[in-house]
């Protein structure tokens, strides 16, 4: 297809998009159908008119309808400024795709903080405005360059209470037991807080599990990988092993963990000890549509503790804020990944330990499970 050929269609899109009959992600994702990436990058694309809106790009599933009613609603009612909620999942590589689109649809995204840092060193995300970004509604340790914490989960032993009821696991060397505790395990395909789980049940101190032996992780995998009945890639998945009797235990995220000892009536339960806590964050793409202005605006009104208990009472990932946590009804903080009491029992991942190392060690996991 020649220049000018290229050129009237790439305007053509750029018309729909202005017009509103397609969106902004809808004329990226076309404009790289038509060119690639590459080409994309380097011949830019028209410019679009700001459209009053910020698009919020997430995970999906009952994450979009969580988000729009714990943040999206409110900041649009308190602004004006509508927040259209995308649940097509800001992986490292498509944050990446639409920085190189020379013209991203995206805004704000509920990316991993190890991604939103190395993508953001390399200039393609916005630095965290902390005069409108409140440092003091973080817990310690989780505010990054590029990435402001929103939520917390956490990896942690799901088990089957029909069997291990009288003597439940106490932590992850009970998880890597099959004598005292037989029967199968699931573990998460992704690697993430697996190699934490793998050196914990290998005699690994928490204290201790920083910089990941990754050599003895992936030793103590080989051992124990005709013990794994299925490496789960997916929350629902995660839960379905264990409700049909699959797996008599799994490492499952905690927000599944509390909906599988609901929906079993206790059947399956869970522990605190030896998880390891996750964070979320929000980052801002590099000269995003909307604006970084209104993004970090945006950023700062998730941090109310009202809104961070709506997401808890509809997801149940942990606040960010500390102050939500005193508004979690006392029967329900056994669900909250850091209420202090269970945050005292569990790690958190090393945000620059996986932002350095998660590439090639996740290569040879996925080596590993799938040989």
């Amino acid at each position: 297809m020649n220049d000018e050929i290229q050129n009237d269609n790439l305007e053509r899109l750029a018309d729909q998009a202005r017009s509103g009959q397609i969106t902004r992600r809808r004329f990226t994702q076309l404009a790289i159908a038509l060119l690639g990436t590459t080409a994309l990058a380097t011949k830019g694309t028209p410019v679009l008119a700001d459209d009053g809106q910020l698009v919020f790009v997430n995970w999906g599933g009952d994450a979009t309808t969580a988000y729009d009613s714990a943040f999206g609603q409110p900041f649009e009612a308190e602004t004006g400024v509508a927040i259209r909620q995308d649940g097509s999942g800001p992986t490292e590589g498509a944050i990446q795709a639409q920085i190189q689109s020379g013209n991203p649809a995206w805004d704000i995204v509920d990316a991993d903080p190890f991604s939103a840092e190395a993508l953001g060193k390399r200039g393609m995300m916005e630095p965290i405005d902390y005069d409108v970004v409140d440092r003091g509604k973080m817990r310690d340790g989780f505010g990054w360059d590029y990435a402001a914490s929103t939520y917390f989960f956490s990896y942690v032993i799901a088990y089957d209470a029909t069997r291990f009821g009288d003597t439940p696991p106490t932590g992850m060397a009970d998880f890597f037991d099959t004598e005292r505790f037989p029967g199968k395990r699931a573990m998460y395909k992704w690697g993430v807080g697996m190699w934490e789980a793998l050196l914990l049940g290998d005699g690994v101190a928490r204290a201790d599990l920083y910089p990941l032996d990754i050599d003895r992780a992936h030793e103590k995998l080989r051992a124990f990988k005709d013990d794994v009945i299925a490496f789960w890639g997916g929350g629902a998945e995660s839960q379905s092993l264990l409700l049909n009797g699959d797996a008599s235990m799994a490492l499952v995220w905690s927000t599944r963990a509390k909906l599988l000892e609901q929906d079993s009536e206790g059947d399956i339960r869970f522990i605190w000890n030896d998880g390891m806590i996750s964070p979320g964050s929000m980052g801002v793409l590099k000269d995003n549509p909307g604006g970084a202005e209104n993004a970090m605006r945006f950023i700062a009104s998730a941090q109310d503790p009202e809104r961070q208990k709506v997401l808890f009472d509809l997801l149940g990932t942990g606040p960010a804020n500390p102050a939500a946590d005193t508004l979690i009804p006392e029967d329900q903080r056994r669900f909250n990944p850091v209420d202090p009491a269970n945050f005292a029992l569990q790690a958190p991942l090393d945000m620059a330990w996986y932002e350095e190392h998660y590439g090639a060690a996740l290569d040879t996991y996925l080596g590993i499970v799938s040989a």
